[in-house]
């Protein structure tokens, strides 16, 4: 095969595109291509509460364009997201709307824990807000931090597309009935020494 500028030898020219798969579109079992497609067409509904939905809305602008995996649109619609991004504190008047909005979207549904306000109730630690997001929806992947910056809530994304692809997550819903979750690490600068509510 000839060489293609910026592509490199032929092996790299093999993990592009549907090379990710164990084998190829004609060979490879359905489920694989499922998992494949599911992963590389998550459409985010949005649940910006507080602080956390600036950074999330940094993640989708220019600079680091979720466009490039998939994830054009924010959706307004529950009903057209599998993907639910809870970023800040949720209140316990909003826990009925975010559950609502979660039992609307199309299954497979995964949900992704942004900051320690959602995940933990982060230095709210009073009886207006839900301590923990985890009571009122399954969550697959925690992004502490407060705020998370962008770099982190794509480190999120990129574990849940991982767990997705190898289906990992729907054996662990069969087993538990919750959500995977797990905890990533963060990828933006902060330290847990200057974060709050850590």
């Amino acid at each position: 095969m000839p060489h293609l500028p910026g592509l490199g030898d032929t092996n790299e020219i093999a993990e592009h595109g549907l090379g990710g798969l164990e084998h190829n579109f004609i060979t490879g079992n359905v489920e694989s291509l499922v998992n494949w497609a599911r992963t590389r067409s998550c459409w985010p509904a949005t649940f910006g509460l507080a602080c956390c939905a600036i950074e999330m809305m940094a993640a989708g602008a220019a600079h680091y364009d979720l466009a490039r995996y998939g994830m054009e649109v924010f959706r307004a619609s529950p009903r057209q997201a599998d993907l639910m991004i809870v970023a800040g504190r949720v209140s316990q008047k909003m826990a009925p709307v975010l559950r609502q909005v979660y039992d609307q979207m199309m299954e497979p549904k995964w949900v992704i824990s942004m900051g320690v306000c959602a995940s933990s109730g982060g230095m709210f630690n009073n009886y207006a807000i839900v301590q923990g997001v985890d009571q009122v929806v399954p969550v697959d992947v925690y992004a502490p931090g407060c705020p998370p910056g962008p770099e982190t809530l794509m480190h999120a994304i990129f574990t849940l597309h991982e767990q997705i692809h190898t289906g990992e997550l729907l054996k662990r819903r069969d087993e538990t009935g919750a959500g995977a979750g797990l905890v990533i690490e963060q990828r933006d600068g902060q330290t847990a020494g200057l974060t709050i509510g850590s």
